[in-house]
């Protein structure tokens, strides 16, 4: 990690259509878990179907955790740029400003570029992008011609370090 941190984001997933999805799911499958518990009627024909209600429902609270749990972590230093999704990524991963040619901000569209959040590829050439919400993202291009765009809220405290630092 590096010695003197200038500039830091902690990221989490708190969009209100992702844990509106999430509750109505686990609601409707807890509902018809406990129709079936409690009176007797079964979901399904067999008892693979209803162990698979089970198995679905708790799939479900799992993923609703890690949605809970996962943040995208940036961090800049004299060094260069850290980044993680945690807990995906335990370590940060350091990418050195000697290894990049460019860095700057942009706005770019996570569905058409990316095909949503978290950690994305692009086919149409914009690389990898760490993403969390948002549309504005810190752009960094790669001598060996590669692309990573880590997204961001804090548009403004980026554009001021970036330039205390002559990026």
């Amino acid at each position: 990690m590096p010695n003197k941190i200038r500039f830091s984001e902690t990221q989490k997933f708190r969009q209100w259509w992702l844990w509106f999805i999430l509750a109505g799911t686990k609601g409707i499958m807890g509902f018809l878990i406990v129709t079936q518990a409690m009176y007797g009627r079964p979901f399904g024909d067999s008892e693979w179907e209803n162990i698979g209600l089970l198995i679905g429902f708790f799939f479900l609270l799992i993923l609703s955790m890690l949605f809970f749990f996962l943040r995208l972590e940036t961090k800049i230093s004299e060094e260069g740029v850290f980044v993680r999704f945690y807990p995906i990524q335990l370590k940060f991963r350091q990418y050195k400003w000697e290894d990049i040619d460019q860095v700057y901000l942009r706005e770019y569209s996570p569905i058409t570029e990316y095909g949503g959040w978290g950690i994305r590829y692009s086919f149409g050439g914009s690389g990898k992008a760490l993403n969390v919400s948002g549309k504005t993202g810190l752009q960094l291009v790669f001598k060996d011609g590669k692309k990573l765009l880590i997204g961001t809220k804090k548009q403004e405290d980026l554009v001021q370090i970036l330039s205390v630092l002559g990026k």
